[in-house]
């Protein structure tokens, strides 16, 4: 592994983030239907190369996309409705249902109410024999290709719905044994139910190829998010026990979580089992090699979420009351990215190496030649000569004005106080106009070759629009960007994006774009009041 910057990350470029859920649409969630064609288009049109998105498999109680059934499947609320109304899978009366949801918020409780009973409907009227989606393989094939991860989750899937969505380890103790897995007898409500799991995976995974060969023919690339860990009730826990420290009836000793810091005085006790490092060398590291493989068939870079928990992470007892209780444990370190760089050569990825990062975090950092990453939010407030400032930025680095986990730029300008507030304001010129997009400006002018924007800082939105805040389990990953401040987005500031492309020379000359003669850019991003 080279020292050097990797050789995907060598033109000065810039990315947006928005989530999938985020997305306008008018079926109450993002999915990858027109409104995702319709941003990668505005992206493309305004200077961007990067999309990025947080973890995209199904969600559970709490709405997390850290915390999903599986580290392999797809999110069937992601999936367009309007092309099974094309394919006559559902009709327009049937979706209509959904019609009257809101479009500035997901409103998750409505949504599980109205969503699979119609998602279900699409399914019995599906053919594996007869019918296929375009562009694709037929579902028989995506089954075979995929049925290394697929078999146990819709199995999973079925016994959850058999159990009344509980965690498989409230479930009858012959149905928690992996051991048991191949020898179960299902019903045939449970084998109706894993047949439309598949189904929605089949959709899922011919639509998201499609949305993907669609950015990256118009010269924007998807960066996707691999938490580093899972969720104890997932189908990788249940069907792969031996990879993780969890007892043979789903008790834990000791759960995932990091000690306080910026986000949380008490830390985050994020509750999630540990993994059996040992266990995981000795075979290689099969599992995260086709997580990682599975991943890259979504996405065009990964971001491995809490990079540091791979140099040495916080186990916390399983009865702590919060994170504050803890002790560092040393992880695989280089050995497990010697694995996966023989396993899949050339893979780009960057490491979110944020946090208290300590000298063996850093050298593993540097011995894979992963990108870092730098927050602009986070310049001023753990010491004086920070190493978020601009200043000391490097090329080989990836600035984000802030990540899902901050508030917003704007919602953070509001309201900083206390003797930082005069610092920050001086540094990036906000006394007289303390908007975010001085912050933006700020980024882009950086050496790095890579900035990242939430699509809420390039609006300027303030803390109403926050994505999510650590450590609380209400209101967070619900912000959606609403039809009309999309519109007014890809109409109002494409221009002025794209001119501040060209003045940082963040636009990559090899996707041979046409961006002649751009409309005079107005001075600086006008915020869009919220709405």
């Amino acid at each position: 592994m080279s020292h050097a910057a990797p050789s995907w990350l060598t033109a000065r470029q810039s990315g947006a983030l928005i989530h999938v859920s985020s997305l306008p649409s008018d079926t109450g969630i993002g999915n990858l239907g027109d409104g995702a064609r319709r941003f990668v288009d505005f992206l493309a049109a305004a200077g961007f190369s990067y999309w990025q998105v947080c973890p995209v498999g199904p969600t559970g109680y709490g709405d997390s996309p850290y915390q999903s059934f599986s580290a392999f499947a797809g999110n069937p609320y992601f999936i367009d409705l309007a092309e099974l109304v094309e394919h006559a899978l559902l009709t327009e009366s049937e979706v209509s249902e959904l019609r009257d949801l809101p479009t500035d918020h997901v409103d998750y409780g409505m949504l599980y109410h109205r969503f699979w009973s119609i998602l279900a409907k699409a399914h019995r009227r599906f053919d594996p024999q007869t019918f296929a989606l375009p562009h694709g393989p037929s579902f028989h094939e995506f089954y075979e290709t995929q049925a290394y991860w697929l078999d146990p989750y819709t199995t999973f899937m079925a016994l959850k719905g058999r159990f009344g969505q509980r965690s498989w380890i409230e479930w009858p103790v012959e149905f928690r044994d992996p051991a048991n897995i191949a020898s179960l007898k299902l019903n045939p409500a449970e084998i109706a139910e894993r047949s439309r799991h598949a189904f929605y995976q089949y959709v899922f995974f011919n639509q998201w190829a499609r949305l993907k060969r669609y950015a990256n023919e118009r010269g924007v690339q998807i960066v996707g998010d691999i938490p580093i860990y899972v969720a104890l009730d997932s189908a990788d826990v249940w069907s792969r026990r031996a990879n993780f420290h969890v007892k043979a009836d789903g008790d834990l000793d000791a759960v995932a979580g990091v000690p306080p810091d910026y986000f949380s005085e008490t830390g985050q006790l994020w509750g999630n089992p540990l993994y059996d490092w040992k266990h995981l060398e000795k075979n290689g590291y099969k599992w995260w090699i086709e997580r990682i493989r599975s991943s890259l068939e979504l996405f065009d870079v990964l971001r491995f979420d809490h990079f540091r928990g791979f140099a040495d992470y916080w186990v916390v007892p399983s009865h702590a009351p919060d994170a504050s209780e803890g002790a560092w444990e040393t992880g695989p370190g280089i050995s497990l990215f010697y694995a996966i760089e023989r396993a899949i050569p050339n893979a780009k990825f960057i490491a979110e190496d944020l946090g208290y990062i300590n000298e063996t975090v850093f050298n593993l950092r540097v011995q894979t030649g992963y990108p870092g990453m730098k927050i602009m939010q986070f310049g001023y407030g753990h010491d004086d000569n920070n190493v978020n400032l601009p200043h000391f930025f490097e090329r080989n680095q990836v600035v984000y004005t802030g990540t899902h986990d901050n508030n917003t730029t704007q919602g953070w300008l509001d309201t900083i106080s206390g003797e930082n507030r005069q610092k920050i304001f001086d540094y990036f010129d906000l006394n007289d106009n303390p908007i975010a997009a001085r912050i933006v400006q700020a980024a882009f002018a950086s050496v790095a070759r890579l900035v990242i924007t939430p699509v809420q800082d390039l609006l300027g939105l303030s803390s109403s629009a926050r994505m999510n805040t650590p450590g609380t389990s209400v209101g967070n990953w619900q912000w959606r960007l609403d039809p009309e401040t999309f519109n007014r987005l890809s109409e109002d500031f494409t221009s002025t994006l794209l001119a501040l492309h060209l003045r940082y020379n963040r636009v990559d000359d090899t996707q041979q774009r046409d961006y002649s003669a751009p409309p005079e850019p107005a001075a600086e991003l006008t915020p869009i009041p919220n709405s």
